[in-house]
């Protein structure tokens, strides 16, 4: 993991520094400035067995690299910028644009802030081109990112049996694990669920008295489940026992490296983020079972649906993840430095499970079949047909956020200010607290179409 910043402007060191500082968190260790013709780019990351940029007379770039298959590129050629970011994008990248028609890039929105205007994300799987003049204050990203799966040609024509299926996947997600294990120093995110104890498990083979960390209020579910599995796969366990008062304590800071006010999204974030302070402090890398519930099918509402509607629903809800929880496994890993090892969506997992046909995923009623039959003999059945609940809701944090919300914000005052100058209306008075802790820290921001919200009529669980 790395963070990355440029301008399409020669000799801009003092301000490429600048931005740089703003998210050097990302990567305190080490820093490069390269400046060619008509742009400057910078890099800061932490030790690495690769280097995060190349210089040379024809092209330079700046890299961050979050793992296999996870990265976001800016390569500088003749002053202009070729942007290239992962098909799911799990590695972030945003762009802006000065009232001079400088053309900017950063891996956060707060390094653009408040010099540009005019922010953008670069989408997911896009490979672009932006010159000096190609962002102007108040241009968007219009087009839509490119599918991570087209149709139904990502449906196997001959299905192999269950078992055959089931045998296949877990062998892509042991070697994803192997290819992520970088160092000894990599820990795991542990909730007790069925993806963060598979994907520990199969860690533990080649990590030795694997780290794990669960963070929680004293008696949630997470906890209980967590330490069961710890015990049962004999990691070193740190359990981080939060009261509502740390919640509020560390909103802002959550806020602030999320990059967004998005109810769920905050919510579920507040207890990874202490899990990940918890963590820094004894490895550099961390483990995360994201993206298992959109691609193999986790959430409850998806059980109603009609095998046809599925696979595309499926398509969709990965398509989102980079903006929603990938984005919180991002930022709160880059908060204090770690880089996020995930393994679910890396490109042969992913293309797998998107291939694995609807009647296998959800199976009699029961929600990611395919990967609790791949998961038989690596976990328990108590922890492998575990119902899975809303993280929120595992962790103990569950109405306690919305009740503090309910007692601090009016009914007048959320009438008055529920709707956002850009046209949202925020969900509820708890949005309207995160929101107007986030107008503190990034302003009145006219256009937020760089910022994802959750689907509220099927939110992430």
């Amino acid at each position: 993991m790395a963070g990355i910043a440029g301008l399409t402007r020669e000799n801009a060191q003092a301000e490429v520094e600048e931005m740089l500082n703003r998210i050097a968190h990302r990567g305190c260790a080490r820093r490069k400035i390269i400046v060619a013709e008509g742009t400057t780019m910078g890099v800061c990351w932490n030790d690495s067995p690769f280097l995060p940029f190349s210089v040379s007379d024809e092209m330079n770039f700046v890299r961050d690299i979050a793992g296999p298959g996870h990265y976001a590129t800016v390569t500088a050629k003749n002053g202009t910028f070729f942007f290239s970011r992962d098909p799911l994008g799990v590695a972030p990248l945003y762009t802006g644009s000065a009232t001079d028609g400088v053309t900017g890039f950063a891996s956060e929105v707060k390094a653009l802030l408040p010099e540009m205007a005019g922010i953008a994300e670069v989408m997911p799987g896009y490979d672009i081109e932006m010159t000096r003049d190609a962002l102007r204050p108040g241009d968007e990203n219009v087009e839509e990112p490119p599918s991570v799966a087209t149709d139904a040609e990502a449906i196997q024509q001959e299905i192999p049996p269950p078992d055959m299926l089931a045998a296949q996947l877990r062998r892509l997600l042991d070697d994803a694990v192997s290819l992520s294990v970088r160092t000894e120093d990599t820990g795991s995110w542990l909730s007790g669920g069925l993806d963060s104890a598979a994907i520990t498990a199969l860690a533990s083979k080649y990590i030795g008295g694997i780290r794990t960390f669960t963070a929680g209020l004293e008696g949630a579910p997470d906890l209980e489940y967590a330490s069961q599995v710890a015990r049962l796969l004999g990691t070193e366990h740190h359990e981080i026992i939060v009261t509502v008062n740390d919640l509020m304590k560390i909103l802002p800071d959550v806020i602030w490296h999320l990059e967004s006010f998005d109810q769920l999204l905050v919510r579920s974030s507040l207890l990874n983020f202490l899990a990940a302070r918890e963590a820094s402090g004894h490895v550099s890398d961390i483990f995360s079972g994201e993206g298992a519930d959109e691609l193999f099918a986790g959430y409850s509402y998806l059980s109603a649906m009609r095998e046809e509607s599925l696979h595309d629903e499926l398509v969709r809800l990965t398509g989102k993840l980079h903006n929603t929880a990938l984005q919180r496994v991002d930022r709160c890993a880059s908060a204090y430095g770690m880089t996020p090892r995930l393994v679910f969506t890396q490109p042969g997992v992913k293309d797998f499970a998107l291939s694995v046909p609807p009647e296998y995923k959800i199976f009699r009623g029961e929600a990611k079949w395919i990967l609790r039959k791949a998961l038989e003999g690596i976990l328990p059945p108590e922890i492998t047909w575990r119902p899975k609940a809303k993280f929120w809701e595992g962790g103990g944090v569950n109405e306690q956020l919305s009740e503090i919300a309910d007692n601090n914000i009016s009914d007048s005052d959320f009438v008055r200010e529920r709707t956002l100058p850009n046209g949202w209306n925020l969900t509820g008075k708890e949005e309207l607290l995160y929101y107007r802790i986030f107008r503190e820290l990034f302003g009145d921001q006219i256009s937020l179409s760089w910022m994802g919200r959750t689907d509220i009529t099927h939110p992430a669980d």
